[in-house]
């Protein structure tokens, strides 16, 4: 696992940096754990563009990743580290002794024969890839895929490099430090995995060129200044000129670039230990 660098011999060569997929070790999926995936271009049900400059993009099948992990005190073997290319981080394909097969996502330590398992109230060793309650798992611990509601499935800290830490137990409430900084309580049933995202170099790729920003479905993104004043309040002038507005807005006049979003008396505020940003 780790970054390739390339001899400058074009202009876009001479900025890139990408994953060097040394992990990886099957090229193609397991056939029954696919399904497609149909593009939308930032389109929704009315065919209206809701997210802008999104669009083509490489052709991909959606790989089924088993979030719940509700095989519980079942060993299954893992079988291989695969490339996700709905994710930023790395796959791992297991199998059960059965001869189930499914895709988890795979933390940095594991490798190609491990056994892991997910459990309720077994004592497990606390190692990458098995999945048990907080209550069980040790302060200072680093996790992933960590549940919200009890049973509903992994939802945070699923991306490449990424692991939130258990840092307090309280009555029915765990206290774990978000990848963001931000503190919250979590039921102390929810479960999580042992360890740390896969792929940990995401963070230091350079794409290099646009059109590798177009196999990733993402258009260019044009700035509102350069836009002519029909189309963004930003836009006119003469020559170059600057936004002109007190903030910066968006192309429909709502404050941009800092301004807060969240409800003042959102209802998850009372899970909310320390906001993230906050000193």
């Amino acid at each position: 696992m780790g970054i390739k660098r390339f001899k400058p011999t074009t202009s876009s060569l001479r900025h890139t940096v990408l994953s060097d997929f040394s992990e990886i070790t099957k090229s193609k999926p397991e056939k029954s754990l696919l399904k497609p995936i149909k593009k939308k271009g930032g389109r929704n049900n009315n065919g209206r563009i809701t997210a802008r400059y999104r669009g083509g993009g490489h052709k991909r099948m959606y790989r089924i990743i088993d979030f719940k992990r509700n095989r519980f005190d079942e060993k299954a073997e893992v079988l291989a580290i695969e490339y996700d290319p709905n994710r930023s981080a790395r796959i791992a394909l297991i199998q059960y002794e059965d001869a189930t097969k499914a895709y988890i996502l795979a933390p940095l330590e594991l490798k190609v024969g491990d056994s892991i398992i997910s459990t309720l109230d077994q004592n497990i060793d606390f190692k990458a890839g098995n999945c048990l309650p907080l209550k069980r798992i040790p302060l200072g611990t680093a996790v992933h895929n960590i549940e919200m509601k009890p049973g509903k499935g992994g939802q945070i800290a699923r991306s490449a490099g990424t692991s939130a830490q258990m840092i307090a137990k309280e009555g029915e409430y765990a206290f774990v430090r978000m990848p963001s900084s931000e503190v919250r309580k979590l039921n102390i049933n929810c479960r999580a995995t042992i360890g740390q995202m896969s792929n940990v170099e995401h963070e230091s790729r350079s794409i290099g060129k646009a059109g590798r920003m177009r196999w990733l479905g993402r258009r260019g993104n044009v700035r509102g200044v350069v836009m002519n004043p029909v189309d963004h309040p930003h836009g006119g002038g003469e020559g170059k000129a600057p936004q002109g507005n007190p903030h910066p807005v968006t192309p429909w006049g709502k404050p941009t670039k800092g301004y807060k979003t969240r409800k003042k008396r959102k209802y998850s505020d009372k899970y909310i230990v320390r906001k993230r940003g906050s000193k």
